[in-house]
């Protein structure tokens, strides 16, 4: 249920400086966006799996805290990721 390397490389590509720049709390984010996007997929397939229902509680709260501090960091770089990515805060 992980991210491929083809998505993980075209998220990069679009969020990132370059193609290495996985550090990056955009593309952190984006990449957190991916995973909670086949997380509640798999939750509403399979509803009776616990696991993957807290894993998506987990990456939810993870997103949230990179956001909050994105926010502190850079405001209208959170903005536009906010509008980019289609979460709504």
């Amino acid at each position: 249920m992980a991210l491929t390397k083809e998505t993980t490389a075209s998220v990069v590509g679009k969020f990132g400086a370059n193609a290495n720049d996985t550090g990056n709390s955009r593309v952190q984010i984006a990449l957190l966006t991916e995973r909670i996007k086949q997380l509640t997929a798999h939750c509403k397939a399979f509803p009776k799996d616990a696991g993957a229902s807290r894993a998506l509680l987990k990456v939810v709260g993870s997103r949230r805290k990179m956001l909050k501090y994105l926010q502190r960091t850079n405001l209208e770089g959170y903005r536009a990721l906010i509008k980019e990515l289609g979460i709504r805060k």
